[in-house]
């Protein structure tokens, strides 16, 4: 069979990206093929973040290659290219930002607050720029995680705040402006409208992601920051248990009812490995997570493990993604952020940039 730069380019649209889960012909994903005798030069370009995919994807196209008879050594140069997504139709995106990220569950202690900053971190170590907003106005996790507590940002120009910096984090939170020693005590009026301001009046500079860690719940709160924020996708965060997985249905619900894509699912707390013996135990019940996803016809992006060190980690205000990033717990971590990140690359782009602006004016 001759080898030429068509039939190599013609056999690796045919590769079915995991994460997109369609062709690279159908992501439009192959950007150049150049052969040289028996090598070959693929450059492909990816819509969510690459950075450390390279290596895996580079392995999995070299099979491909093989098993369609293309006997070639392929090289890989991989890159990332994310585009804003469409928000709620009476809503525009937040200058600047690419695409908000509502990381919500139906129910508080399912561990939500720690998936939503090792997601993001996990986009930030494949290369994007991320920011985090902490919108939990009563109980704020994002300062001690990210070892920020004490900490305050500043407004040079008296309007505008400037985030904080942690592990390549843009973050923001109630916590960076109050004293955490005291409770707050504001009425719902009082907590959407300053999350509405820590949004809208941060300088977030530009953002591929900005993860918001949605309060727990699907009370009037959270129902009108989902109608306020101009969100792209959200992710459900619950555990296998039952009763946790009541109420992720309401919180899947709320979304749809404000016309919120979800991007899918990730099941925490999925299973115990035991460190004496490396026994699996599912604490909390097991495949609670794929049922609802089948259920609503949503993905499954991840099932997280249940470890004493993750909860460690985090405590000590570096999450697993950054305190261990070569560690299984992380590579769970990872996996979740890209089948995320891939699940937000297929819905709709934001089109509002091609529109003209029409203004008014009486002559």
């Amino acid at each position: 069979m001759a080898i030429s730069e068509a039939s190599v380019r013609a056999a690796l649209e045919k590769f079915v990206d995991p994460y997109l889960r369609q062709t690279l012909q159908q992501a439009q994903a192959v950007r150049a093929v150049e052969l040289d005798a028996d090598r070959v030069l693929a450059k492909i370009e990816l819509g969510y973040p690459t950075i450390g995919y390279t290596h895996t994807l580079q392995s999995a196209l070299q099979r491909h290659l093989a098993a369609a008879g293309l006997g070639v050594e392929l090289t890989l140069e991989l890159a990332s290219h994310i585009v804003p997504h469409a928000v709620q139709r009476n809503l525009k995106p937040l200058a600047g930002v690419k695409n908000i990220v509502a990381v919500a569950s139906g129910k508080g202690g399912v561990g939500k607050s720690t998936v939503a900053v090792n997601l993001a971190l996990a986009w930030a170590a494949a290369g994007a720029q991320v920011g985090i907003l902490d919108a939990d106005i009563y109980g704020p996790s994002q300062p001690l995680m990210l070892g920020l507590v004490g900490q305050h940002p500043s407004s040079p120009d008296g309007k505008h705040i400037r985030p904080l910096q942690a592990h390549g984090l843009a973050a923001m939170s109630i916590g960076f402006l109050v004293d955490p020693a005291q409770a707050v005590v504001w009425r719902g009026p009082m907590v959407t409208q300053a999350l509405s301001q820590l949004l809208t009046d941060t300088d977030w500079g530009e953002l591929d992601y900005l993860v918001v860690d949605m309060p727990p719940g699907t009370g009037d709160i959270q129902l009108t920051l989902s109608q306020r924020v101009p969100v792209a996708g959200a992710i459900i965060v619950t555990t296998p248990q039952d009763i946790a997985l009541a109420d992720a249905r309401k919180g899947l619900a709320m979304f749809e009812k404000v016309s919120v894509p979800v991007l899918g699912i990730i099941e925490n707390m999925s299973l115990h490995v035991c460190s004496n013996c490396g026994h699996i135990d599912h604490i909390f019940g097991a495949g609670g997570g794929a049922r609802l996803a089948a259920e609503y016809g949503v993905t499954l992006l991840g099932e997280l493990p249940l470890d004493a060190r993750i909860r460690e980690e985090a405590d000590g205000g570096r999450p697993t993604v950054v305190a261990q990033p070569g560690s299984a717990r992380a590579q769970a971590y990872i996996e979740a952020s890209r089948h995320a990140a891939a699940a937000l690359a297929l819905r709709a782009r934001d089109r509002s940039a091609l529109f003209p602006k029409i203004v008014v004016e009486d002559s």
